[in-house]
């Protein structure tokens, strides 16, 4: 999913939608700047880009540093704080959970093992596996963190993030090679997006484990950054097979997008 700083400065200076607590949406929205943003932010930065006074946004920091969401650093910067982390190992379980069946299904007509994966950070997170019937299958453990570049799952999610933000996080993390097969230049890299928006599916082609594809899709509009794929033997997950596959994992990421969408209302 895209940050939210473009498309919501707008918003902060409206009032709150009908029923809403406008101090509440407006700490949230703080707080997802400060993840856009990497993390760790100044209150000049947040004024920026949110379009609120100082003073609003040191009210409502000084609220967050209060109950533990987020911390005054000795630089005066304020940074996320340890108490989200119980929240967001919370919800990821929750997602995991409503995303079973939908994987299940996924095996059902694909016959590879489902996953699910969100962007945390620089690094993709396993949320939700659904393994392969098959004697020889892929499994990846739930909770398990990769580097984006050598996985499709992280392809589909960076696809849509601006060229600059991609080439940060690639510095920030390197591109180790996990095969002789893993890109390893972001250049070539930033190429593959490029065929990840034409094609609207990503491929792991050998790249994170040798004799292993992986097939993937974005689910679109879901509430955080996600992803499904399918992964298999390169012998059962071929190129001729994409024909099939990759239709059933959009059908599936759309139907799962309108369910993640629908638990969030009230």
């Amino acid at each position: 999913m895209p940050p939210s700083s473009a498309s919501t400065t707008a918003a902060a200076a409206k009032p709150a939608a009908s029923g809403g607590v406008q101090s509440l949406e407006r700490a949230f929205d703080l707080l997802e700047r400060m993840a856009d943003a990497g993390g760790e932010v100044g209150l000049s930065e947040l004024s920026a880009s949110s379009g609120l006074p100082l003073p609003t946004i040191h009210r409502l920091m000084r609220t967050l540093v209060a109950c533990g969401y987020v911390r005054q650093q000795p630089n005066r910067r304020y940074s996320l704080g340890p108490r989200l982390i119980r929240l967001g190992e919370s919800a990821s379980r929750l997602l995991g959970t409503w995303a079973r069946p939908f994987l299940a299904r996924l095996v059902e007509e694909t016959g590879e093992t489902a996953n699910m994966a969100l962007l945390d950070g620089d690094e993709i997170v396993y949320v939700a596996q659904v393994p392969s019937r098959h004697a020889v299958r892929m499994f990846t453990e739930v909770g398990r963190r990769v580097l984006p570049h050598s996985t499709g799952v992280g392809k589909a999610l960076l696809a849509n993030h601006p060229p600059e933000e991609v080439r940060a996080l690639l510095g920030r993390t390197g591109m180790p090679a996990a095969t002789e097969k893993t890109i390893t230049d972001p250049d070539t890299f930033l190429d593959a997006l490029s065929d990840v928006r034409r094609l609207g599916y990503a491929v792991d082609d050998n790249e994170q484990e040798i004799g292993v594809r992986c097939i993937a899709v974005p689910v679109p509009n879901a509430p955080t950054s996600a992803a499904i794929s399918i992964s298999g033997p390169t012998g059962r997950v071929t190129e001729a097979s994409m024909d099939k596959t990759v239709p059933v994992l959009q059908q599936i990421a759309d139907e799962l997008s309108l369910a993640l969408v629908s638990q969030g209302s009230v």
